[in-house]
C-alpha cells in the first residue's frame, strides 16, 4: 500500500516515453511514482519496429526527433544504428516533400534528395510513379526494450518509484491533488503524467477527460534468412505504405491496416496477402523470401484523429499533462518529450514549442496530415 507517501507526480505507463519522463523529472528534484499495469516496455514499445527519424514535415516533430536521436546516440545501450530512412515518394507529394527536406536542412538534419536512380544504391526497387526519393543517414533504429530500462534506472536511482503489474482503477481531483485507486492502493500526488500509450483514453475516461486516443493493432511479418547485396535502410513506399528493413540476415516489413482498429489480439495472417501483394509491386525480389511465422510479430499504435501526439498540460484541468498518441512517433520523440514533459511540469517554457501537439487543436481541426506514421 501507498498511501501516506507523498510524490510529486503520478506518471501512469512505464512504456519509453513514461520511464523517460520519468527520469526527467527526477533529475529535476520533483519525487515521482510509476504505475505500469504490466513490466516496462512490456506494450507497444517492446513491439515495435524500433525506428527513429527525423524525416518529418513539420518543426516540432522533427525538433523532437533530432533531440531524441542525438540523446540515443549518446547511450551506448541504445544500440543506435544509424542504417538511414529512405522514403520512396510519389510523384504527387514531391514537391511538399521537397519543402520539408528544406525545413529539415534549416533544422540542422542531413536529408539528401534523391533520383530514383541514385536511390538504387541503397536497395534494389521498381520506380514506376515515383517523383523522388528522400535518404537520411542518420536515421535508423535502437534498442526500444533497453533503451527503456536505461531510463527505469536512471529514475530509480533519483528515487523513483516503479508500481509494476499495478492497474489504475479509479482516479479523482480531490483539491489540489490528483488521488488514484491503484491495484496496490491508493497514490496521491498533485501532478499526473498520463503517458499509457494505446490506454491513454482509457486512463482519461477514469477521470472523466476525454483524450482521443485508440490502439489500432499492427502486424511486423519477418522473413527467413535473404542473400542481399548490402543492409536494408528503413524504406517506405508512401504510395502502398509499405515499408522494410534489414534485421540481420532477414528482412522485417509491415503495412497499416486503416480498419484494424480496437482491441484486436493476436496476428491476423488475413493481412499477410494483401501486404506481400503490395510490397513485390515495388520489391519483386521479395518473391524469393519465405516467412518465419514464429519470427513474426504484432502489437499496437495509439492513435489519434490527425495522427500527432498529445502533449502537454490538459486545457482546464489543473495538473493533469499529456504525453500520449504518437501514433508511431513514440520511440522517435520519446527522449525529447522528456525534456518539454519536466519543463512544463515545472511552469516553464518548453525548448521546443508545443503548439502543434497540445491538447486545444481538436478544437481547430481538420489538420494537416501529412507526416507519415511509420
Amino acid at each position: 500500500m501507498t498511501t501516506g507517501i507523498s510524490w510529486d507526480v503520478a506518471v501512469i505507463g512505464a512504456g519509453i516515453v513514461g520511464a523517460a519522463c520519468a527520469w526527467r523529472l527526477a533529475e529535476r528534484g520533483l519525487k515521482v511514482v510509476v504505475l505500469e499495469q504490466g513490466s516496462p516496455a512490456g506494450g507497444s514499445t517492446g513491439k515495435s519496429a524500433a525506428g527513429v527519424r527525423a524525416q518529418f514535415t513539420s518543426e516540432t516533430n522533427i525538433l523532437l526527433s533530432k533531440h531524441s536521436i542525438e540523446e540515443y546516440a549518446s547511450m551506448p545501450e541504445a544500440s543506435y544504428q544509424p542504417g538511414g530512412y529512405l522514403l520512396l515518394v510519389p510523384e504527387a507529394q514531391w514537391p511538399s516533400a521537397q519543402l520539408g527536406v528544406d525545413l529539415q536542412h534549416r533544422l540542422g538534419v542531413p536529408t539528401e534528395c534523391l533520383t530514383p536512380t541514385e536511390a538504387q544504391m541503397h536497395a534494389e526497387f521498381l520506380p514506376d510513379g515515383l517523383g523522388g526519393c528522400t535518404y537520411c543517414g542518420t536515421d535508423g533504429h535502437v534498442d526500444a526494450h533497453g533503451l527503456t530500462m536505461v531510463y527505469v534506472n536512471r529514475a530509480r536511482e533519483l528515487g523513483t518509484r516503479f508500481l509494476l503489474d499495478t492497474t489504475v482503477t479509479g482516479i479523482q481531483r480531490a483539491g489540489e491533488i490528483w488521488r488514484l485507486t491503484t491495484s496496490a492502493g491508493m497514490v496521491e500526488a498533485p501532478l499526473l503524467v498520463n503517458s499509457s500509450g494505446a490506454w491513454s483514453g482509457e486512463v482519461g475516461a477514469l477521470a472523466g477527460l476525454e483524450i482521443p486516443v485508440q490502439p489500432a493493432r499492427r502486424m511486423v511479418f519477418t522473413t527467413g534468412p535473404l542473400k542481399l547485396p548490402r543492409p536494408l535502410p528503413m524504406i517506405f513506399d508512401l504510395e502502398s505504405g509499405v515499408w522494410l528493413r534489414s534485421e540481420g540476415e532477414r528482412i522485417i516489413l509491415g503495412r497499416a491496416n486503416p480498419v484494424d482498429v480496437g482491441w484486436r489480439e493476436g496476428m491476423e495472417w488475413d493481412w499477410l496477402e494483401p501486404t506481400l501483394e503490395a510490397a513485390m509491386t515495388r520489391f519483386p525480389w521479395l518473391e524469393t523470401a519465405s516467412l518465419d511465422r514464429r519470427a513474426s510479430w504484432w502489437g499496437y499504435y495509439e492513435v489519434t484523429p490527425d495522427h500527432q501526439a498529445i502533449v502537454g498540460r490538459m486545457p482546464g484541468v489543473e495538473g493533469w499533462l499529456n504525453a500520449c498518441g504518437f501514433s508511431g512517433h513514440g520511440i522517435m520523440h520519446a527522449a525529447a518529450i522528456a525534456r518539454v514533459i519536466a519543463q512544463e511540469a515545472l511552469g516553464e517554457t518548453p525548448f521546443i514549442d508545443l503548439s502543434p501537439l497540445r491538447y486545444e487543436r481538436f478544437e481547430q481541426m481538420p489538420q494537416d496530415l501529412t507526416d507519415i506514421q511509420v
